[in-house]
């Protein structure tokens, strides 16, 4: 136990991240520098590498989700709080955000078509925070329906 005169170190989120990824990147014998950036409160974690097929094992939207989830989890083991980090593997998170664009133009165009509202496919608080902030530049209006995995966005015009 700490005295008054003992500060307590809490490891940082983003190292402890960078830590299991290189790890992990060890054991599948992969090359990747680790890039650890804060912003709002929240921990961006990039891997990328020079040679563009590295990690393309790794990139695709399902497996970033995954390692997400697992590096959150070790982190969370270290920590005892929950770690709202966010993992980018080889450029996948500026790939997943061209999806939802198109998702979101695809949405939109129904609404100008005279469609009252268009619901997309369930996703993560952070994709829905893109979301909600790609619809609002493009003067709709969005909202978060559903519960758990179920969760997502649903867009209207605006009033």
């Amino acid at each position: 136990m700490a005295t008054k005169d003992q500060e307590i170190v809490v490891p940082d989120e983003g190292e402890l991240a960078a830590d299991y990824l290189e790890n992990l990147l060890d054991i599948a014998d992969l090359d990747g520098d680790i890039e650890i950036e804060v912003k709002q409160e929240r921990t961006y974690v990039t891997v990328g590498s020079a040679e563009t097929n590295d990690l393309d094992a790794l990139s695709s939207p399902d497996v970033v989700s995954a390692l997400q989830d697992l590096t959150r989890l070790a982190v969370q083991q270290k920590t005892g709080e929950f770690a709202r980090l966010v993992l980018d593997i080889g450029g996948s998170r500026e790939a997943r955000e061209r999806e939802l664009e198109k998702l979101v133009s695809v949405a939109i165009e129904k609404i100008e078509n005279g469609a009252k509202s268009a619901a997309l496919p369930p996703m993560s608080s952070y994709e829905r925070k893109l979301v909600h902030d790609m619809v609002g530049e493009r003067g709709f209006q969005s909202g978060s329906e559903g519960e758990g995995k179920d969760r997502h966005t649903v867009i209207t015009a605006s009033a």
